[in-house]
C-alpha cells in the first residue's frame, strides 16, 4: 500500500509539472501572437501614413516640376543648359538659375512641412543629375557621364544652398544623397535627348528604420509580459 501511494504521489508530480509547462508555452504562444497582431496592426497605420506623405509630395508646384508616374520621381521642368561637359551653374542664364532656386525653396518648404507633421518617418531626398548621349559617348566613355552628371548634381544642391533653401538643416529626418546617373537614368526621355539635361529628384520613406522602431518596443513588451508572469508564478 505503502509503494502504492508513492506511486500516485509521483505521478501527481508529474502531471502537475507537466501542467506547469503547457500553461507557460500558452503564455509565451499568446504574447508572441499579441505581439505580432502589433506589428501587423502598426505596419497597416504606417502604411497609411506614408501613402498620405505621398500625396503631400505629388503636390509640387507643377511650374517646376513634373511627376513620372512611372518611375516615382520629379523632374524639373526648367530647361536646364550647361555648356557641352560643364558643370558650372554659371553658365545656366539668369533667367533660368531664378527658376531653378524658386524650385528648391517650393521643394524645401514642401519637405519641412512633412517633417515637422511626421516626426516618426525619416526621409531620403535624392538630387539626380543627368547626361545628355551623344557621338556614342555613353559606349566610348561611360565614366565621364556618371562624373559630370554628379558634379552638376552637387552645384545644384550647392545653388540651392546659397538660395537659403538648405537641406541638411532639416536634422536628422531628412538625408540627402547627391547622385550621377550619366548616361543610364531610368527617367531618362529617349525621344529626345535635350530632356535628358534636366535634374531629376526623389523624395522618399525610410521604412525599414520605421519598422525596426515598432518592433524593438513590441519585442521589449514580450519581455515584460513573460518576466511578469514568472515573477508572479514564484513569488
Amino acid at each position: 500500500m505503502k509503494k502504492s501511494g508513492f506511486f500516485w504521489v509521483s505521478f501527481a508530480d508529474l502531471m502537475t509539472s507537466l501542467f506547469f509547462i503547457m500553461l507557460v508555452l500558452y503564455v509565451i504562444s499568446f504574447a508572441i501572437l499579441q505581439s505580432k497582431q502589433g506589428i501587423l496592426e502598426a505596419q497597416a497605420n504606417q502604411l497609411k501614413e506614408i501613402k498620405n506623405v505621398q500625396k503631400a509630395i505629388e503636390n509640387l508646384d507643377t511650374t517646376y516640376y513634373h511627376f513620372d508616374k512611372v518611375n516615382k520621381r520629379y523632374k524639373l521642368n526648367i530647361d536646364v543648359r550647361f555648356k557641352p561637359n560643364s558643370s558650372n551653374i554659371n553658365d545656366i542664364p539668369q533667367k533660368t538659375r531664378i527658376g531653378l532656386g524658386n524650385a528648391g525653396e517650393n521643394l524645401y518648404n514642401k519637405v519641412k512641412s512633412i517633417i515637422d507633421t511626421s516626426k516618426t518617418i525619416d526621409y531620403l531626398l535624392i538630387i539626380e543629375g543627368n547626361a545628355q548621349r551623344s557621338n556614342k559617348n555613353w559606349v566610348s566613355n561611360p565614366n565621364m557621364g556618371y562624373n559630370l552628371s554628379y558634379k552638376r548634381a552637387l552645384s545644384l544642391f550647392n545653388y540651392w544652398k546659397r538660395m537659403g533653401a538648405d537641406f541638411n538643416s532639416l536634422g536628422s529626418q531628412c538625408e540627402v544623397i547627391i547622385a550621377g546617373s550619366g548616361y543610364f537614368s531610368h527617367s531618362r526621355d529617349d525621344e529626345n535627348e535635350n530632356n535628358n539635361r534636366r535634374f531629376t529628384i526623389q523624395v522618399t520613406s525610410k521604412v525599414g528604420k520605421f519598422l525596426q522602431k515598432i518592433e524593438k518596443p513590441i519585442e521589449m513588451a514580450i519581455d515584460e509580459k513573460e518576466r511578469s508572469f514568472f515573477e508572479n508564478m514564484f513569488n
